[in-house]
């Protein structure tokens, strides 16, 4: 799996103090985040970790982050993409020919030699079915696009794909909260730790606590049956106190 940072906001600590500075100013949003500039980093810093402990997150949908990444399933993308608060760019298995797919193994596959041997075999005899439905349509005079459309719907979930990642910090925070969990499935919480790397060095003053909801929290909110007890329940926490 490979995740790079295509592009972030500019300025993004100036960006977020002046929006929410124009909440409590008559000022102009404008003349406020040219001001900002000469306001020591520091003193910033400090103002927008104030705004992330307080849960007033409106202000970080401003500053938005574009990430590229590869050696994914569709497995993983088809639960990415229900993060509907984001922009998603895919590669498109009707475009693009899938007669040699790459595919992910999962850990518990790649670990057993039976497990993996069926997988492999399996996704191998798909390739050479793709294949096959391929050279058949082009028999009866069907090519391109309109070839791969219909064929690509023996294509497994495990087919490696590659796609086009934009949110805002707000839905960002949001995405490691339910994806950096022990609960989520094991390949998108890898992705979500990536990208969490990638945005604790760029922007620190909005990622540094971010990850898992009981990282934030202090105690796990998905109950005994749910936790993976690194951290105590919310009832215990309770009754400590």
């Amino acid at each position: 799996m490979r995740v790079e940072l295509i592009e972030m906001s500019k300025d993004p600590l100036d960006i977020i103090y002046s929006a929410a500075r124009q909440c409590y100013s008559s000022k102009f949003s404008f003349d406020i985040f040219k001001k900002s500039k000469k306001i020591e980093k520091r003193k910033k810093e400090e103002f927008v970790k104030e705004i992330v402990n307080s849960g007033h997150e409106s202000v970080l949908e401003h500053v938005k982050f574009t990430f590229a990444v590869e050696g994914v399933s569709r497995a993983l993308t088809h639960q990415l993409v229900r993060h509907r608060i984001a922009s998603y760019s895919q590669q498109s298995q009707r475009y693009v020919k899938a007669e040699d797919f790459n595919y992910i193994i999962p850990p518990t596959v790649e670990k057993d030699p039976v497990l993996k041997k069926y997988f492999v075999e399996e996704m191998e005899r798909i390739k050479e079915t793709y294949k096959k439905m391929i050279e058949r349509y082009k028999e009866i005079g069907i090519e391109g696009e309109k070839a791969n459309q219909d064929a690509r719907y023996i294509l497994p979930n495990a087919v490696e794909t590659k796609i086009v990642i934009t949110m805002n910090a707000r839905e960002l925070l949001h995405f490691f909260k339910v994806r950096c969990c022990a609960r989520a499935q094991w390949e998108i919480r890898e992705l979500a730790y990536k990208m969490l790397e990638i945005c604790k060095k760029k922007l620190p003053a909005v990622f540094e606590k971010a990850g898992p909801k009981c990282v934030f929290l202090g105690y796990c909110p998905e109950g005994e049956k749910f936790t993976c007890g690194k951290y105590p329940l919310k009832k215990d926490v309770i009754k400590e106190g």
